[in-house]
């Protein structure tokens, strides 16, 4: 049976058209793209224009790159030659560059060299202006970070700890053959003064191996020990002189990748069961703000796995970019530190940053050995003693200074009871063999009894409720949304290009969103 009833819109291949459509006919006046297109106009770029010499063959126009390359990162397009590929095929970035068609080497260029140091300036003036619009407000920001893998082999990767063994070995191999060449050659080296073989040099292993060699030329000794003096001289230098640069290149880290020296290994979260492998990557700490979309107000990448030590530069960086601390922080207890508090107070910043045990506190388990801690202990002020619970005096006995990894100074005070013999809370209050002695950093009470109230308050609660749904959504938003989960570019300075890129095109999309 025919079907007779079926009705097709018409279809012309290759139709000619007497006055063709416009691009921006064809655009949807809601696109994010005229969002980027009216943003990037506004921006001032006079940074990226003194780059280039002039002279020779004509440039592109920085701000037609910059434009399509955020609104690339927008789309969720990260590859140079894909950007390449879509100025000629989409009509929006046609439209967005007046049929510009640089290739994928000019965007690369012009994204990892030009961009390098006015990334951050950029993002900042794109936050200003929606500032202005008054579609965000900067004065309250919600801080957290995550870790993004770097463009990294994760099987070639240099560890502080093999680098400290294989040093260690050494001395003692270097350690051996002198003490046997003190034996053997006792005349030569009678006037040799002691040497400190814990810490060790390239060239006090070429010194001394050069010593023992000298010593030794003379002597009856078997081809085994010339065989390790040789290799004292040769394999030994050349090993220390490798260790030393991987130790240059490594700092206060514990780990980097050879293939891009910048990234640290960390733990990566690879599902729901927080079930994971250990690759090169960096932490994204980033800053949020609520208005009438969730924006994002400043970032910053760092080669430390842990939250804590980000906290101070991720501020002074706020400060650089806008001219003032924000007037207050939230964060979670990853943040929580005597540095981190010191720091908010001095700075007059009102802090909603939890420590370490402010969760487990607030539940009712907490109320085992409540009273017990020394935190919890009462202090007299005017004699500088503390009294254990059961009320026996506990005398001062010492100061000390520790060093944090950022040189942060800490002074610890130290009390101990009289008697503890026969305390019937003895169980409960202590396991030491002898009298209980506690050490106290009485400043961080302070500051975290501070922190306590704050974040008990009525604005502190208010606060730690719109955390969770402030920050996390721009990163689910980054790594699912995006599908961002893995630099393309190496070495920080490029790392944070493609960072401020891709926050700088989740802005513009909130803000497209409103339209």
């Amino acid at each position: 049976m025919s079907k007779t009833n079926i009705v097709f819109k018409p279809y012309q291949f290759n139709p000619q058209m007497l006055l063709p459509p416009s691009f921006d006919e064809l655009i949807d006046k809601n696109h994010p793209v005229r969002v980027v297109q009216q943003i990037i106009s506004e921006i001032k770029i006079d940074g990226l224009i003194d780059q280039y010499k002039g002279g020779g063959t004509s440039s592109y126009h920085p701000r037609m790159l910059l434009s399509a390359i955020v609104f690339a990162y927008l789309s969720n397009t990260y590859s140079s030659r894909k950007i390449e590929a879509a100025l000629k095929e989409n009509i929006h970035y046609m439209w967005l560059t007046g049929m510009s068609t640089p290739d994928h080497n000019t965007i690369n260029r012009f994204r990892s060299s030009k961009l390098k140091n006015e990334i951050k300036e950029i993002f900042a003036q794109v936050v200003t202006l929606l500032v202005k619009e008054e579609l965000v407000s900067i004065e309250e920001v919600y801080t957290d970070g995550t870790k993004i893998e770097a463009n990294a082999n994760k099987y070639t990767f240099v560890w502080g700890k093999a680098i400290k063994t294989q040093k260690e070995k050494i001395a003692k191999q270097l350690e051996a053959l002198w003490n046997y060449s003190q034996q053997v050659a006792v005349e030569e080296l009678k006037d040799t003064e002691p040497i400190d073989f814990k810490n060790i040099d390239a060239a006090k292993v070429k010194a001394v191996a050069a010593q023992i060699d000298e010593a030794l030329k003379n002597k009856q000794v078997e081809k085994k020990t010339l065989d390790q003096i040789k290799k004292a001289k040769t394999d030994f230098v050349k090993r220390m002189e490798k260790y030393e640069q991987q130790e240059a290149i490594l700092g206060n880290r514990n780990s980097y990748s050879k293939t891009d020296p910048d990234a640290t290994f960390m733990r990566m979260k690879e599902d729901h069961m927080r079930n994971g492998q250990l690759k090169a990557g960096y932490n994204l700490q980033a800053s949020s703000c609520p208005g009438k979309k969730i924006f994002c107000v400043n970032y910053s990448l760092h080669q430390k796995p842990t939250d804590t030590t980000t906290l101070i530069p991720h501020i002074n960086q706020y400060q650089q970019l806008y001219g003032s601390y924000p007037k207050s922080i939230t964060a979670d207890a990853g943040y929580g530190s005597h540095e981190n508090y010191q720091f908010l107070q001095n700075n007059s910043i009102e802090g909603y940053v939890k420590y370490n045990t402010f969760d487990k506190e607030q539940k009712r388990k907490a109320t085992y050995k409540k009273g017990f801690k020394s935190d919890e202990l009462y202090y007299n002020k005017e004699q500088d003693c503390y009294y254990c619970p059961m009320g026996q005096r506990m005398q001062y006995i010492s100061t000390s200074t520790r060093t944090t990894e950022n040189g942060y100074t800490q002074q610890v005070k130290k009390y101990q009871t009289q008697n503890c013999n026969g305390c019937p809370l003895r169980s409960v209050c202590h396991q030491s063999k002898n009298n209980r002695t506690i050490e106290v950093n009485q400043q961080l009470i302070q500051l975290k009894n501070k922190a306590n109230e704050n974040l008990k308050s009525e604005q502190g609660i208010a606060h730690r409720k719109k955390r969770c749904y402030t920050i996390e959504p721009v990163f689910a938003c980054l790594k699912q949304n995006k599908n961002f989960k893995r630099f393309m570019l190496r070495s920080i300075p490029k790392v944070e290009i493609e960072a401020g890129l891709c926050l700088i095109g989740f802005n513009l999309k909130q803000k497209a969103l409103l339209n």
